[in-house]
Order: C-alpha cells, then structure tokens, then sequence
C-alpha cells in the first residue's frame, strides 16, 4: 500500500500543534514508515554524547526530533500555512500538489 504524503523534503512548515506549535522550518528528512518529519530548529531535544573524534569533550547537544506529519501543515508561498490539495496538471498530464487557500502550485 502506497500512500502520498502532503510533506515533501525540502518544504516549508508550520507545526500546527503540540510543545513547538507556531515554529517553522525546512523539512529535512522524512521517515515514510513511521509518518514522522525532522523540521529544522523544531522540537528540540537534549542528546548527551561521549567523547569522540567529532566532540573530543562530549557533552550534551541539542538535535531536532522526529515530529508526527499530522502536526506540520505546508507553507504557501505568502507563509499561510495551507492545506493540500492534488490535481492532474493539463500541461504535464502528472499529478501535482496545490495550496487549498490560494490555489497555488506548490513544487
């Protein structure tokens, strides 16, 4: 079963709910299997590291989670967060995303 997601890597998002509600950011990985999205600079948490090549003194660093796609929604061009809507472009003869608000494409 092969379902499309509204969240593409690459987009701009607005965390709709939950701890980071109001943040947004860049998606910068999805996990299709677990329905989650790491955003840039959203949810945040404290990841303590041993010492190693890359931080000799170790330490404790902040690292974005993973967040539940459920809770992001698309930012259209004018940064409205959106809903997203699916249509066959005429041109193209492919399916492509729409903003629900304005009407947009979205890339």
């Amino acid at each position: 079963m092969s379902t499309k997601l509204h969240i593409k890597k690459g987009d701009n998002v607005m965390v709709i709910t939950g701890e980071s509600k109001g943040q947004q950011g860049k998606v910068l990985k999805i996990e299709f299997a677990k329905q989650k999205a790491i955003v840039e600079g959203v949810n945040l948490v404290s990841k303590h590291t041993k010492p190693n090549a890359d931080n000799p003194k170790g330490g404790i660093l902040k690292q974005e989670a993973p967040i539940h796609i459920s809770n992001l929604k698309i930012l259209a061009a004018s940064d409205i967060p959106t809903r997203i809507g699916r249509k066959i472009d005429i041109k193209t003869n492919k399916s492509v995303r729409y903003s629900k608000k304005s009407g947009e494409v979205i890339k």
